[in-house]
């Protein structure tokens, strides 16, 4: 059943065509990627000639009112975000049965790709130096109600010195307190993953047994301190104040 269901999603999900006009506006230029519900296109705008990002309910997935609502959702969210590092929503449409919307175009490489292709090395400072502007973009989502529920290296964009979040399609708003806090702890640990992956840029060994990060890495221990709670190996975070305030303490000691 599971190879039938594969082969059939095959059929159907096939990408567009490049120079295929999506609502009579948007030309497909090439696929960027596909998602577990989503394919992802770089379209020109015919109207206001500019670069956009395209993207499609998989054709397979359109007839489920679940898919369908949880591709609603992230239009609904991204709706909603008011900062200028993350995606502007510009349309949002049905055509011949598919669903699709439209986002601006971000310029700019992942830091998966930064890290493990570039092999750009952060020293303890720039780590968090860059962290500190990602907690930036995640204070601005918290103060809204929506949590990002997907921070990982691919949906982090670096340009000219700028961060941008990408890739709302797991962000959820709430305003239940007890189901908000849960997802509060998710993004903090997330951003903790994440600071250990632009720490360990600087590591090398030559032995062949790996060890804790809290004994690779040569760090201060106010980091240690900091990327202990945003792990929940010591008392997490309850909000990002603290982890500010945490964090500045970091810098301090590096300077």
């Amino acid at each position: 059943m599971r190879v039938l269901r594969k082969i059939y999603q095959f059929i159907v999900d096939k990408p567009l065509t490049k120079n295929t006009i999506i609502h009579e506006r948007y030309v497909v230029v090439k696929l960027i990627g596909k998602g577990s519900y989503g394919i992802v296109y770089l379209c020109n705008d015919l109207q206001e000639n500019e670069r956009r990002i395209l993207k499609q309910l998989r054709p397979s997935k359109r007839n489920k009112s679940e898919e369908v609502d949880l591709f609603q959702q992230e239009v609904n969210i991204l709706s909603h975000l008011q900062h200028r590092n993350m995606p502007t929503l510009y349309d949002n449409f049905s055509e011949e049965g598919n669903y699709f919307f439209v986002m601006n175009h971000i310029e700019g490489y992942n830091l998966d790709k930064v890290i493990f292709t570039n092999k750009e090395k952060y020293s303890e400072k720039d780590s968090l130096l860059l962290f500190s502007k990602l907690l930036e973009l995640i204070e601005n989502l918290h103060s809204q109600g929506i949590y990002h529920l997907d921070l990982r290296l691919p949906n982090i964009l670096l340009h000219h010195n700028e961060v941008f979040l990408i890739d709302f399609g797991l962000a959820r708003m709430q305003s239940d307190v007890r189901a908000a806090n849960k997802m509060i702890l998710q993004d903090f640990y997330d951003l903790g993953d994440i600071l250990l992956f632009l720490l360990y840029t600087t590591f090398s060994t030559t032995k062949k047994k790996a060890l804790p990060w809290t004994e690779e890495l040569s760090i201060t221990k106010e980091t240690t301190c900091l990327l202990k709670r945003l792990l929940s190996i010591d008392e997490p975070y309850s909000n990002i104040t603290e982890i500010c305030g945490d964090l500045t303490a970091a810098l301090e000691a590096i300077d």
